[in-house]
């Protein structure tokens, strides 16, 4: 059951009946939502109800069945995965993926290579333009430094550093390319008590600061709806749930997903 949000041409991201097979498994049957221009939107369900595939059909590592994915009104349907960040796509993994030889600095560069757009020869020559964009580039990265509190080890190799701050450097990656929409898979994963509170701040200074939207894979239900504007919530590849955080939280098939059919009884 749906709790509820209507289709609206000016949210950022629509995803419309989405089906995803893997051979004869339905990893997602039909799937709807919106996320709304700087909108925190929390993705939540159980092991195995299809959120991650979800982010894979977004960010085009998965091409989806059939259904429709659009951001700003076009479709994703067909586009390459390394057009996604030209688009205004950022996005984090699960299991963090940097270059764990290469410094903080230049780990987060490498997000930022779709903004470089004078060319070769230009670069090769240090024409203005060039110098424009690593300027602009540079600032940024400062930025990033400052906010995500990396700049004490901005010149370490990321594989030097504690798992926290890989994630937040991770994080500074997804962020430098100035996405409209970032997508956050398991961001408190492996996080102490007090590293998700900070997570939890961090996520409403970015959305505030970089005014763009945030669609968030998480299993820490409190971090979840206390961050999210709205909640989407899968099981078996189908939604089961959509609206604010706390009409999500009080819906039977919710209930039912996470805690089994006798909670689910008495809850209601």
């Amino acid at each position: 059951m749906s709790v509820g949000t209507g289709r609206d041409d000016g949210d950022l991201l629509q995803v419309q009946d989405v089906i995803m097979r893997f051979g004869g498994i339905v990893a997602l049957a039909g799937v709807s939502f919106n996320v709304g221009r700087r909108q925190i939107c929390g993705l939540i369900g159980p092991n195995g109800s299809g959120k991650t595939t979800l982010f894979n059909c977004i960010s085009g590592i998965y091409r989806h069945g059939s259904g429709d994915i659009r951001f700003e009104g076009r479709s994703l349907s067909g586009l390459a995965r390394h057009r996604m960040a030209g688009l205004g796509i950022g996005r984090t993994f699960q299991n963090v993926a940097l270059f764990n030889s290469m410094t903080v600095r230049d780990n987060m560069l490498v997000g930022a290579h779709h903004l470089a757009h004078s060319g070769f020869v230009a670069a090769m020559l240090r024409l203005p333009a060039t110098r424009r964009e690593e300027a602009a580039m540079q600032a940024t990265l400062d930025e990033l430094l400052d906010l995500l509190d990396l700049r004490a080890v901005a010149e370490r190799q990321v594989s030097s550093l504690p798992f926290g701050t890989r994630k937040r450097v991770e994080l500074a990656r997804a962020l430098i390319g100035r996405p409209k929409l970032l997508l956050l898979d398991e961001p408190a994963g492996g996080l102490n008590h007090t590293e998700v509170e900070e997570l939890e701040r961090l996520l409403r200074q970015i959305r505030a600061h970089f005014d763009l939207s945030i669609l968030l894979v998480e299993h820490h239900m409190n971090l979840v709806m206390r961050v999210s504007d709205s909640v989407v919530a899968l099981e078996f590849g189908l939604k089961i749930a959509d609206g604010t955080p706390e009409a999500v939280q009080r819906e039977p098939e919710v209930i039912r997903a996470y805690l089994g059919e006798t909670e689910a009884v008495h809850a209601a």
